[in-house]
């Protein structure tokens, strides 16, 4: 269970700040483990708000934070501050942060502008097949899709970074790598999560040659909590980057190992396949709850998609009332998700291959009729539950950080290499870990995958689609303002991280630290329970289960990192504290 203290440098927060300022930061920043002391400074604040916080960076990352809070400091905006953290999350963080993945990115100006998304997402090779999971029988052959060289699509995560920092940023691709560079070059310090993480998975990782010299010692032990990691090859890779702009990931030398990888172990993508990679621009999903904006990722992210749907469905209800974490708020809210996770395995997918109804399942009226179909007493059984006609109401490991400077521009951005340490698989000579997202696609319609999502034909695979996710970047704005920068990684549990965290601060009033460390619940449709984490009342358990509910207690859920723009410009950030290494500065 990866549920550990906070990490906060809080001497950086308070540098150069009054007195009462300091104090008012610093135990701000102590929230998670004083819950009762955390409103009473948020009260504090209210009338006595932190002045002089001019940029915010929440990551999972100590060092990642560090070097993009110096980007602000230094005069960068937002997305120069992201571009720089998620390359030094590729370092740091090797088991999620990535350039051998992809993921998805929320701008929104701080002027109140339209929002972007940026679709950076991996994409099946050229050479996939709808079949290509499947024994001659039509079986699924276990972990093709999630360990092999074939689990991996194109990345998108270079381009991606590249694209947003020309689009948005100030900075050059090569000053926005040079802190990555020299981390993998110099070396970090080694954290307790990092030794954890290479001990777990050492029988899966310690299969590829590759990936034991990269990140193993001689003798194939791990490197320890206090000793200094170095990665070479990695920083050769990022250099080249630097140098040549995306162009030195997807052709020349990088693109070259990538395929002689492949070559060597029946995978699939090929030099073509990565000199046609291009990220994409898209429009946000867009609801409103309680006169909130609320801009999240669209498809081929389900996450934007049932985050409003469940939104919807909930509105009616007064959560508020029902009090946070209480039998009737987990009843209405697992209701809701069962009846959204139902709709994503049917008719979610690529958009640029299927037609997904996203303005009906995120209809005002679409969100009512589900809502006629919940009993406020009983759960209604799973097996019961089909996907709705969103049709008749339409007039068609993973790591988040959020970032808010100066301006108030906001970044919220999410992506991952699926599992832990994706498919295991270093590319021999580059130094990075391949993605296994294929496992993403619906290796046979109606299979569940690693999370236990059911797929439908929306989600098969084809050449070239981009594979369905959760991930969930999400940017709430009040007043037409950037109000709520949050994210989070979890899989299948993303959607409902993400949600809880709005609902925390729109409905429960709760403060940025508190709406991300209060206990979470999930409800994913198919297995039908509700997963929670420890903290939830027994008597609470108790109700829900007599409400019908098998209720199953989980290890913690998601590492969601958020940034809260108070009405007079103060901000707040918010580290999950089930991830050690977070952390939430400003400056």
């Amino acid at each position: 269970m990866d549920r550990h203290p906070l990490q906060v440098d809080i001497g950086k927060a308070v540098s150069g700040r009054s007195l009462a300022a300091k104090l008012i930061i610093t135990l701000t920043l102590l929230l998670p483990l004083q819950p009762a002391v955390a409103d009473a400074i948020l009260e504090g604040q209210r009338h006595h708000p932190v002045k002089g916080v001019n940029g915010m960076v929440a990551t999972s990352h100590t060092l990642a934070t560090e070097v993009a809070l110096e980007v602000l400091e230094n005069g960068g905006n937002a997305m120069d501050a992201a571009v720089t953290a998620g390359f030094a999350l590729a370092v740091t963080q090797p088991r999620s942060g990535n350039i051998g993945g992809g993921g998805f990115m929320l701008y929104a100006p701080g002027n109140g502008e339209a929002v972007e998304a940026i679709d950076y997402r991996e994409k099946a090779p050229a050479a996939a097949t709808e079949t290509m999971f499947q024994d001659q029988d039509g079986n699924v052959v276990p972990n093709r899709s999630r360990f092999t060289h074939k689990a991996a699509g194109v990345p998108g995560t270079v381009a991606g970074l590249a694209m947003a920092l020309e689009r948005h940023g100030t900075l050059s691709l090569e000053r926005a790598l040079a802190p990555a560079i020299k981390l993998a070059r110099d070396g970090f310090t080694v954290p307790d999560r990092f030794t954890e993480g290479l001990e777990q998975a050492r029988d899966r990782l310690q299969r590829w040659p590759a990936t034991l010299d990269t990140f193993y010692k001689e003798d194939g032990s791990p490197w320890q909590p206090g000793e200094r990691f170095r990665q070479p090859e990695l920083a050769d890779t990022l250099q080249r980057i630097a140098d040549q702009g995306a162009k030195g990931f997807y052709e020349g030398e990088t693109a070259a190992l990538i395929v002689e990888e492949m070559e060597r172990h029946d995978g699939l993508i090929t030099l073509d396949d990565l000199k046609n990679y291009q990220p994409k621009i898209r429009q946000p999903v867009h609801g409103t709850y309680r006169g909130h904006d609320i801009y999240s990722m669209s498809p081929p992210s389900s996450g934007g998609t049932h985050i409003v749907q469940i939104l919807n469905i909930l509105e009616g209800y007064p959560l508020a009332g029902f009090g946070h974490n209480s039998a009737a708020s987990i009843h209405h809210m697992a209701e809701a998700m069962k009846l959204a996770y139902a709709d994503r395995a049917r008719y979610l997918g690529d958009t640029d291959f299927v037609d997904v109804p996203v303005e009906g399942l995120t209809s005002k009226a679409y969100g009512e009729a589900l809502r006629k179909t919940i009993d406020p007493d009983r759960a209604h059984p799973s097996s019961d539950i089909q996907a709705g006609n969103p049709g008749a109401h339409e007039s068609p490991e993973t790591t988040h950080f959020s970032i808010v400077d100066r301006w108030g521009n906001a970044v919220s951005n999410t992506y991952t290499i699926n599992f832990s340490y994706g498919s295991g698989i270093t590319v021999a000579g580059a130094g990075f870990l391949l993605n296994n997202e294929m496992d993403d696609f619906s290796a046979k319609p109606g299979e569940p995958n690693a999370y236990g999502l059911i797929g439908g034909e929306a989600n098969k695979v084809e050449p070239g689609k981009r594979m369905l996710s959760s991930m969930s970047p999400t940017i709430v704005r009040r007043d037409g303002r950037n109000y709520l920068v949050t994210g989070s990684p979890g899989g299948s549990r993303i959607i409902t991280t993400t949600l809880q965290v709005v609902l925390n601060v729109v409905d429960h009033n709760m403060n940025m630290q508190s709406a991300v460390s209060a206990p979470r619940i999930h409800h994913q449709w198919l297995p039908d329970e509700i997963r929670i984490e420890q903290g939830i009342s027994p008597d609470t358990v108790r109700l829900l289960e007599n409400k019908g509910h098998k209720v199953v207690t989980g290890s913690a859920m998601g590492a969601i990192q958020s940034i809260l723009i108070d009405s007079d410009g103060t901000l707040y950030g918010g580290a999950d504290p089930r991830r050690s290494t977070s952390s939430a500065m400003g400056y």
